[in-house]
């Protein structure tokens, strides 16, 4: 057996509120999240939606509560249509092209030559990040779940795509309970509150200006991470294009 990865955690999520889980690699952040669906279930404790262990839910009603926007969000072979209704079969054409309005996705479908009818590539190949991301996000809003988990959805997105996509997020998220997973720090606008994780356990909690004012491990990380930001902006005009993503160990 090997260690626990979360520990003493106790977290209550209000209905509608949106909850920003940050910290290093290793934290333990998507092992918390990806216990709401059961991608896993806990080795000790509970998890509850509404009072109700969420062991007592079969896997499908469990999951038709959730949508997901992962950093890599998949896309099979088939039609933009197809893709945008894949989480509610029957939608009709005017509720497909009213979820790709609200995920910024219609302007660019729109402009393809086959529109919602041209075929995509296995994984969304032929498309950029950006417009990946947003037809993902027409999927979920389209889904219309009552809980919305974003897993680190604008990781590896240019600064325009990425600003595209946070408009969509943030109508995405309008009147859902929602679980952001933040490594990029610039996500953590969207939330309510921000949890950040240590080593497996919650370490703060507040909002982003608490978190600032108290000068600890969060206000580390956002600090680290803001100056590696201003660094790429200042050679965004050279011919060499840096695309590393960063971890910090704060």
């Amino acid at each position: 057996t090997g260690r626990a990865v979360l520990s003493h955690i106790n977290l209550k999520i209000a209905q509608g509120e949106k909850v920003a889980i940050v910290g290093a690699t290793g934290a333990g952040k998507s092992t918390l999240v990806g216990l709401l669906p059961r991608f896993y279930d806990a080795c000790a404790g509970e998890v509850r939606i509404d009072g109700n262990d969420i062991r007592n839910y079969s896997l499908r009603s469990l999951r038709e509560q959730i949508s997901l926007v992962l950093q890599d969000s998949l896309l099979f072979s088939g039609t933009i249509r197809e893709n945008i209704a894949f989480g509610r079969p029957g939608a009709s054409d005017e509720q497909i092209a009213a979820a790709a309005v609200t995920a910024n996705a219609d302007e660019f479908i729109q402009g393809l030559p086959e529109g919602y009818e041209t075929l995509v590539a296995e994984r969304g190949t032929t498309l950029s990040g950006g417009q990946k991301q947003r037809i993902a996000i027409a999927r979920a809003i389209l889904r219309d779940a009552p809980i919305l988990i974003l897993d680190e959805p604008t990781t590896g997105l240019d600064a325009v795509a990425e600003q595209i996509v946070m408009d969509a997020l943030e109508r995405a998220v309008a009147g859902r309970t929602t679980l952001i997973i933040a490594h990029r720090l610039t996500t953590v606008r969207l939330a309510d509150r921000i949890v950040v994780l240590h080593r497996g356990q919650i370490v703060e909690q507040g909002t982003h200006l608490e978190l600032l004012a108290r000068r600890g491990r969060y206000a580390r990380l956002y600090h680290l991470q803001s100056s590696t930001e201003r660094e790429r902006a200042l050679v965004s005009s050279s011919p060499v294009i840096v695309k590393e993503e960063k971890d910090y160990e704060v």
